[in-house]
């Protein structure tokens, strides 16, 4: 999911719904499925049964310093934005938890985050939130609800739909994991015109932009972790064929336990927009790692020489698959990344499958490494300031 925020991600779906190069994936590291910091990850048609390449878990969120919890699955899994975000039953979603809403001297905190492929715009509260066998105290979280306060025009004016409801979102959620800690950072805590206008001040349904200071931002749960806190792996296994639904695990840390090595993965620093670099039939562009995208979005036909789909819009669909490759580099390190592009309407065509290895679409002038890039691969998001093994984040590892 590309996130359009001051140094941030992203989302982009669209539902049915140090050395030289080497071309391979890397191993995956042998887990235990039962550790402490391990949680199940799958993809699937997701929670409306219509998503195409979702990678989903589950989160237990608590009002803070009490029992008073709930499980919520069908949550999206995103290393390209930050935060945890929930539909509310006011969109139609799994949330009936009652949180505390965070409050500022004017009103209600409110929050307009934009993705490129919507925006949700709902509260700011505040959850104790557990996944696997990690908890974080006291998160700023967004509560997705339409019946919060009008949107701000400035939000509904950003050429996206709203994504307020389990059918438009496709999912009960987003976890933003990517490789850093807030939401906006400095951005958004200054005043004047320079503030992005994330983030507002509500008093009943009339809301103005504010500042609001980075620890009360929208935060990445795994940097709040008492332990485990500098990064996150995404372990999937190769993908043969399309198929219905796929397992694999999400573990916490870097360099932290005996199961979060690097082991032979290359480390990919990003800038502070979260990028680095992809280079594909010699021209080089702005590229990031994103589980929140369906598809490998890259470019344009006029580029790629792939055409798009007639039906299933925003889809590359070639008359036949297409073998390609590029080369991702940050600095000394690069690696030779092999992909195939199938069309897209074929892989639709099947019902019954929602996970697919070849999926595409264009991105002009981008690389979003979208969900079939972490088939087969051991894929690690280092969160910015925090130290590992290889140096301290932000970086992507692979």
């Amino acid at each position: 999911m590309k996130f359009l925020a001051m140094m941030a991600l992203g989302l982009t779906t669209v539902s049915l719904a140090c050395g030289g190069g080497s071309s391979h994936k890397s191993s995956m590291l042998p887990v235990a499925a039962s550790a402490s910091n391990i949680q199940p990850i799958v993809v699937n048609s997701g929670p409306a049964g219509n998503y195409a390449n979702g990678l989903f878990t589950s989160v237990t969120l608590c009002v803070p310093a009490t029992s008073n919890c709930q499980t919520i699955d069908g949550i999206l899994v995103d290393t390209g934005s930050f935060g945890l975000r929930l539909l509310s039953s006011g969109g139609g979603g799994a949330l009936t938890l009652s949180l505390p809403q965070q409050k500022q001297s004017n009103g209600t905190v409110g929050e307009c985050a934009l993705f490129v492929s919507g925006y949700t715009w709902g509260s700011v509260n505040t959850a104790d939130v557990m996944i696997a066998g990690e908890q974080a105290s006291n998160v700023p979280v967004q509560v997705i609800d339409p019946t919060f306060a009008a949107v701000p025009s400035a939000c509904k004016s950003a050429g996206v739909p709203e994504n307020d409801s389990l059918q438009t979102l496709g999912a009960n959620g987003i976890l933003g994991i990517g490789p850093f800690a807030a939401d906006c950072g400095r951005a958004c805590a200054q005043t004047g015109s320079s503030n992005p206008g994330m983030y507002y001040e509500c008093a009943g349904s009339s809301c103005q932009i504010a500042a609001e200071p980075v620890a009360q931002q929208v935060q990445n749960p795994v940097a709040l972790f008492p332990s485990d806190n500098n990064g996150v792996i995404i372990q999937l296994p190769a993908l043969t064929a399309s198929a219905a639904s796929l397992s694999g695990s999400m573990i916490f840390g870097i360099g932290t336990q005996s199961n979060n090595s690097l082991g032979k993965a290359k480390v990919f620093p990003v800038n502070s927009s979260g990028e680095f670099t992809t280079t594909f039939k010699g021209q080089s562009y702005p590229a990031f790692v994103d589980s929140g995208s369906n598809a490998l979005f890259f470019l344009n036909t006029n580029t790629t020489g792939l055409s798009t789909c007639s039906n299933s819009s925003g889809f590359y669909c070639p008359s036949s698959t297409q073998n390609l490759s590029a080369v991702t580099t940050s600095g000394s390190p690069s690696q030779t990344i092999d992909f195939s592009i199938a069309n897209a309407e074929s892989l639709f065509s099947n019902r019954g499958d929602f996970v697919f290895e070849d999926l595409g679409g264009p991105n002009p002038g981008t690389f979003d490494w979208g969900l079939p890039f972490f088939f087969g691969r051991s894929v690690f998001t280092a969160i910015e300031a925090r130290s590992t093994p290889a140096g301290t984040g932000p970086f992507w590892a692979y």
